[in-house]
């Protein structure tokens, strides 16, 4: 099922949560909306869902071309995962699960037979048929949000909205449980859209991803589109680490000079270039093409990369991230002076050009 918002706006008082958001979710997508605290992600989550209504006549939510705008959260087929996730504490994970098939309409309502077996069927799913008469404070957190997904799963949901799902686990257990989401949205394919803060996380999971930022979307791309080519400053910022550095553009050339040297484009407009730190690699003399002088700070080992600190020649930060091979066959200490040039010759930076 596809969904479709058009225009939408929300307000609390004199704060616009969402202003004038259209976006489209197509059938079968995993999307996520990432971006900080107060970026309005849970808030369209929320206008999606029904829990909360946009601001009269902003505009509208339809799924599956059927606008339901005003219609209640209970008449619009989506199912709902929390972040802390609102589970019955006095009812087992079978219970769980269970709960939203059996308080359905008497009509609509499944016997008793087959809602063991589709409860069944859930918790093979997310790996727990072994737990089913566990309750809540007998699982893991990580197993708790797995019972709350199957329970959103039981009433068979056109559309799954996620809102910060495995936000109140620890890291290793989020990252084990961003792989089993995305297996299991391949076996199943429904619809789903998450809500993010965790860029790591956007990436590795989601099909695309909508940045969003102060009610308004940024951008919205593949993972590779958002990483590699964002569209505006705030996006390259808050999806990695960047160096900020001055030069001149001209034509396809953007050239970093340092303030005392001679420009090499000296009649080139004035940018600002925001570079990866991946994206630089360090020589002991100057390259052919634009490069920049540095003095290494410090030199400090960040898992499978070495990160070195550098300034340029007017104090200002720099960071390069090398791998241990590139690092170890030209080794680097805090007071060498050195440059900085692209990691590639043949490939251009990520990279944004912004006007001075």
């Amino acid at each position: 099922m596809s969904i479709d918002v058009a225009g939408v706006s929300k307000t609390f008082g004199s704060f616009r949560a969402l202003d004038d958001v259209t976006l489209t979710v197509h059938t079968g997508e995993l999307v996520a909306l990432l971006g900080p605290s107060g970026s309005g992600k849970t808030t369209l989550l929320r206008i999606i869902a029904g829990l909360e209504q946009a601001d009269p006549g902003s505009g509208a939510i339809r799924l599956q071309n059927d606008d339901v705008t005003r219609r209640p959260v209970n008449a619009r087929g989506v199912g709902f995962v929390f972040q802390h996730y609102a589970l019955f504490g006095h009812l087992t994970a079978f219970e769980n699960v269970a709960f939203g098939l059996r308080v359905k309409p008497r009509r609509e309502r499944p016997t008793r037979n087959p809602i063991r077996d589709r409860v069944m069927a859930l918790l093979r799913l997310v790996q727990l048929d072994g737990a089913a008469e566990r309750y809540p404070h007998q699982l893991s957190g990580g197993q708790r949000q797995r019972v709350a997904l199957a329970r959103a799963l039981a009433v068979e949901p056109s559309v799954l909205l996620l809102d910060e799902p495995f936000g109140a686990l620890d890291a290793k257990v989020r990252a084990e449980l961003r792989r089993w989401l995305r297996d299991l949205h391949d076996r199943l394919h429904v619809t789903s859209v998450f809500v993010t803060h965790d860029q790591e996380e956007a990436l590795d999971v989601a099909d695309r991803v909508v940045v969003m930022n102060e009610g308004r979307i940024e951008q919205i791309g593949t993972p590779d589109e958002v990483f590699h080519r964002p569209a505006t400053e705030f996006v390259m910022r808050f999806i990695g680490e960047v160096n900020l550095l001055h030069g001149h553009f001209d034509g396809d050339r953007a050239d970093r000079t340092a303030a005392d040297a001679p420009l090499v484009d000296p009649g080139g407009d004035p940018v600002r270039l925001l570079v990866r730190p991946h994206e630089i690699r360090i020589h002991r003399h100057a390259q052919a093409g634009p490069s920049l002088p540095a003095t290494v700070q410090r030199v400090l080992t960040a898992g499978p990369f070495v990160k070195v600190e550098l300034v340029d020649e007017l104090r200002r930060a720099l960071q390069a991230h090398l791998s241990h091979d590139a690092f170890d066959a030209d080794p680097v200490a805090p007071g060498d002076a050195v440059y900085l040039v692209p990691a590639r010759a043949d490939r251009r930076p990520t990279c944004r050009r912004e006007p001075v």
